[in-house]
């Protein structure tokens, strides 16, 4: 091209001293146009052709190419490709000028090759999440971890080109300063390390419920990437901690609770232990009217009496012998009453109990599980059980502890309120 325009020149009487360095103007401008065409070319009709196609498939995940712009970023090579092949013969006659355009296009074309892998990963990284299993195995610290290598590489190449050495002398001069490098960049090797762990172990996904009491942290996971994990708290808040301290630390997941598809409820009442007495035939007459009380009565009686005649044939007072009390016929009821309440799973630990006496009375401890685990479902459900509880121990002769002022009822809760 150079030779034409230059035999161009020479034929209109040009100054001979002048020919080729017009020539050169000339061919770079007519290089630069070739690079602006092509480039608005490749942008307006190309781009727009594939968006078409892209949005008439069935599928939605090529989509994703579109909304990363990989087609966009792969549209700014042809004016690279074009300066930097052109460029170099254009400018022959100038060998530092040819080589600086060859230099700075080959940066150009390795900045755009490395923004292109950069949306390709983003591509992959949204179709992974498509996915119904990403949740468990995220991979966004991962990808983070490779974005990494292939900056470190592009930036690589570029020193190497802009430096005019080897790209394998920069790699071994690289090694040198690894152990600076290992220092800046502690916390994304900690992160990478961890997130290996994470997810190979599935200690932690996306939309769990974890706690962290030393970092005050009570909420689901948001997002797990190289360095960080975010966690949006129940009070709408939202912690960052780093990812190695889920590995360092001990944090607790509620994931399990989900899964069972069961929310624990353990809660003790306190009874005034001078309510506690035997049961009388006009109480145990009272009780056998109750549905859930009605069978247990019958064969309890039946093998309290049995025993009693064994043991003591000619009669015995209420102290001896084994006999029915208002507050063990309490626990059954309440056990009878959970077993028989639609909101309580039946498949998970249901347990009515005793525990040590204290100066607040005699505990009555309920270990069980609703069949539902949303909070405000679960809430709901424990108010009116226990709303159950202190009215029908009423029924039974027996009085709930509280204060002598009469204005702070005792009671002991172990279940969180997240």
């Amino acid at each position: 091209m150079l030779e034409l325009i230059e035999s161009w020149l020479a034929g209109i009487g040009l100054a001979e001293r002048a020919v080729i360095p017009a020539s050169v103007v000339i061919a770079c401008l007519v290089v630069a146009t070739l690079a602006f065409v092509a480039h608005a070319v490749t942008r307006r009709i190309i781009l727009r052709v594939i968006s078409r196609i892209v949005e008439k498939t069935k599928t939605t995940r090529d989509d994703l190419l579109l909304q990363n712009r990989v087609f966009e970023r792969l549209s700014h090579l042809v004016p690279g490709i074009i300066i930097q092949q052109l460029g170099v013969g254009v400018l022959s006659p100038y060998p530092i000028l040819s080589q600086t355009v060859d230099t700075l296009s080959l940066v150009y074309i390795s900045i755009i090759v490395v923004l292109v892998i950069m949306a390709l990963i983003n591509t992959a990284v949204d179709i992974y999440n498509t996915f119904s299993f990403a949740a468990e195995l995220p991979i966004r610290g991962t990808a983070q971890v490779v974005k990494l290598v292939i900056y470190l590489i592009g930036f690589i190449i570029v020193a190497s080109l802009l430096l005019d050495e080897s790209p394998a002398s920069l790699f071994t001069a690289m090694g040198a300063i690894a152990a600076g490098l290992t220092f800046v960049f502690k916390d994304s090797i900690l992160g990478f390390v961890a997130g290996i762990q994470l997810t190979a172990n599935r200690m932690v996904a996306v939309g769990d419920w974890i706690e962290m009491p030393k970092y005050g942290v009570d909420g689901d996971v948001m997002d797990i990437a190289m360095t960080t994990v975010k966690v949006r708290n129940f009070d709408k808040t939202i912690t960052t901690v780093p990812t190695y301290a889920l590995i360092s630390d001990s944090f607790k997941n509620w994931r399990g609770m989900k899964q069972t598809g069961g929310r624990r409820i353990k809660r003790s009442i306190y009874i005034d232990i001078s309510s506690i007495r035997f049961c009388d035939e006009k109480m145990l007459e009272r009780f056998s009217k109750m549905a859930v009380l009605k069978d247990y009565l019958t064969e309890k009686r039946r093998e309290l009496d049995a025993y009693n005649r064994e043991k003591y044939q000619h009669g015995s007072p209420m102290t001896d012998g084994r006999h029915l009390t208002n507050i063990g016929t309490y626990r059954a009821y309440l056990h009878a009453y959970l077993r028989s309440h639609p909101n309580v799973s039946q498949n998970l630990t249901l347990l009515v109990r005793q525990l040590p006496t204290t100066a607040e009375g005699l505990p009555i401890e309920l270990y069980f599980f609703t069949n539902v685990t949303d909070w405000i479902t679960y809430e709901n459900i424990q108010s009116d059980i226990f709303d159950h509880i202190f009215a029908a121990s009423h029924e039974f002769g027996l009085r709930i502890y509280q204060n002598p002022t009469g204005t702070d009822f005792k009671e002991l809760s172990h279940e969180r309120e997240g």
